[in-house]
């Protein structure tokens, strides 16, 4: 049986259940080396077994809390060395709908330090490589509620970040062949709600996906040039009305003068 065309090194975080699992096997099934990253050293390692016996290809169990500080440092130096990664998927994330004001402050901090820090800077460590290569991507999973409150401003906020971060990103790469891809996963069945405090069994059964079709929707559309995927969404048109509508409102915020209704 021939081998599968080498594709380079695939970084994968948050990679030991759930979506990153998923990535992690179907990448290695279209030919990507591993980076796989996680808290739980053992669910990793066991995970990169198994694909190793199963695809034949190389994977590295990488072992990191990526709200601390250290652990960061380290996997930024690990990944902004490599040459041959091609493809980062920040897929790491913690949930919780909490409000505010019952949020134990450090819970907060470590939501964003792991959505939004550690996402923003492994993204630039790996940035110089894929545009000196001219070639690549960048997948940042976001979150339907990045456009819904509904939930908790906190987890919102967060993916809110990173839509807009992804969606800057994809302008800041135009011409350099380096992809930058945000998806938009509603509510899928894994052990993220259990973690979050979430009771996903609440949901109507049609709301919920799987974590293997959110993943295969989600390479599919970066195999297709989707910037914004959100595999719940049934006419893609529906995206551009959004950006256009989005972008009319913005023009209304700028003017010289305070509005009439702030006259004294």
């Amino acid at each position: 049986m021939s081998r599968i065309e080498d594709r380079g090194t695939a970084v994968v975080t948050g990679a030991s259940s759930g979506l990153g699992a998923v990535y992690a096997e179907r990448l290695a099934g279209q030919g990507y080396d591993l980076v796989l990253v996680a808290r739980r050293a053992d669910r990793l390692e066991a995970l990169a077994e198994a694909i190793r016996r199963k695809h034949g290809r190389s994977v590295s169990a990488f072992a990191a809390d990526l709200a601390d500080d250290g652990d960061l440092r380290r996997l930024e130096e690990r990944i902004a060395g490599d040459g041959n990664i091609t493809l980062l998927v920040n897929n790491a994330g913690i949930g919780g709908q909490k409000v505010v004001a019952e949020a134990d402050a450090e819970d907060i901090a470590k939501q964003i330090k792991v959505n939004v820090v550690a996402l923003s800077r492994l993204t630039r460590a790996v940035l110089p490589g894929l545009i000196g290569k001219g070639e690549g991507a960048v997948v940042n999973i976001a979150s339907i509620l990045a456009f819904d409150t509904g939930f908790g401003g906190i987890y919102s906020g967060t993916k809110a970040y990173v839509v807009n971060f992804t969606e800057g990103l994809q302008r800041e790469l135009e011409g350099t062949g380096v992809k930058a891809q945000v998806v938009l996963p509603g509510p899928i069945r894994t052990e993220f709600w259990d973690i979050a405090g979430g009771d996903i069994s609440a949901l109507p059964p049609e709301y919920i996906m799987t974590a293997e079709d959110l993943v295969d929707a989600a390479l599919a559309g970066l195999a297709q040039g989707e910037a914004f995927t959100a595999p719940g969404l049934a006419d893609l048109a529906e995206v551009e009305k959004y950006r256009q509508a989005r972008g009319a409102f913005y023009g209304k915020l700028v003017a010289g003068k305070p509005a009439a209704r702030y006259a004294a």
